[in-house]
């Protein structure tokens, strides 16, 4: 196998998955919002996830097939498509909310996720696409550029590599102008410190207004944010066992302070009650307040 010619195919294949992927992720957005959203975090018409998963599925395969561990089967390409795109997708939703404070996709609401960083149906859909990659598409693409000639190719390559850094290094400024922006926010959920980015961003150059609008559903998980929220929550937990406090000492000081009255206007009537001289009027009101008076200290038992 000649070195220098798989890694610059590997590199065209890159490219080519790149923008496929924009494509398809241009098209279901297109539905979903009936307007053109240039996706992605980069400018040009490239998904670098797209192109960097069937890179890494294409050596994967290629590896293990030198190794003769690889049997060709469908199965098998399944597998390693499934497990290695998954970890990729993981690694970057990871990586890109650590550096940049926001979630750029959250599958926290679809069933068997992974801290809402992949799920299931993503997974199951990286694995069929792996098979899609390895079986039907590489072998016809490395055939259309074994058509090239070597130096041409190499140029075309370079060239292609040259674009795509340099979208990179913009792109990778204007999301620091993201992570500043949030940073800096003084809202306490992620709905208004989205209005605050895209009002920012409205009146700036084209790539960071086309960046505003490339991921309308981002979700902006700032430490700061996550500190307020945890600090709203522990003050009102606070509140709420105070209040408890307050509510209990004033019902035992108002028991206390009633059974002290009742009491004392026990003795009060005992004083002045006497049994030789009293009615029955007097004698039945006397055994009334004995009987409430009983009602009262049996419920304060309770």
């Amino acid at each position: 196998m000649d070195l220098q010619q798989y890694l610059i195919d590997l590199c065209y294949l890159f490219f080519i998955y790149s923008i496929i992927g924009w494509c398809i992720e241009v098209t279901l957005k297109y539905f979903q919002f009936h307007r053109f959203i240039n996706r992605g975090f980069l400018t040009g018409p490239w998904l670098p996830i797209y192109g960097s998963g069937c890179a890494v599925i294409t050596v994967a395969i290629d590896a293990l097939t030198l190794a003769s561990v690889h049997n060709g089967s469908y199965g098998s390409v399944f597998a390693v498509s499934f497990a290695l795109c998954g970890t990729l997708e993981y690694f970057v939703s990871f990586v890109m909310e650590k550096r940049f404070h926001a979630r750029w996709w959250d599958y926290s609401k679809k069933p068997m996720n992974l801290h809402g960083r992949i799920w299931i149906g993503n997974l199951t859909l990286f694995g069929l696409g792996g098979v899609i990659v390895v079986k039907l598409t590489n072998p016809v693409f490395l055939k259309l550029l074994q058509k090239i000639p070597q130096t041409p190719k190499l140029i075309i390559v370079l060239g292609l590599m040259a674009i795509f850094i340099s979208d990179a290094i913009i792109s990778h400024f204007v999301l620091k102008m993201v992570k500043t922006e949030v940073e800096n926010s003084e809202a306490d959920n992620t709905e208004q410190i989205s209005k605050e980015v895209r009002a920012t961003f409205s009146d700036k150059n084209l790539f960071a207004r086309r960046f505003a609008l490339a991921y309308p559903d981002v979700i902006y998980r700032t430490d700061k944010v996550k500190a307020r929220l945890a600090s709203i929550v522990e003050q009102t937990e606070a509140l709420r066992k105070e209040a408890e406090l307050f509510i209990a000492d004033r019902k035992e000081s108002s028991t206390h302070i009633r059974n002290t009255v009742i009491e004392d206007q026990r003795d009060l009537i005992e004083l002045l009650y006497d049994e030789k001289k009293t009615d029955d009027k007097q004698k039945a009101l006397m055994e009334k307040i004995d009987y409430n008076t009983r009602r009262l200290k049996d419920r304060d038992a309770l």
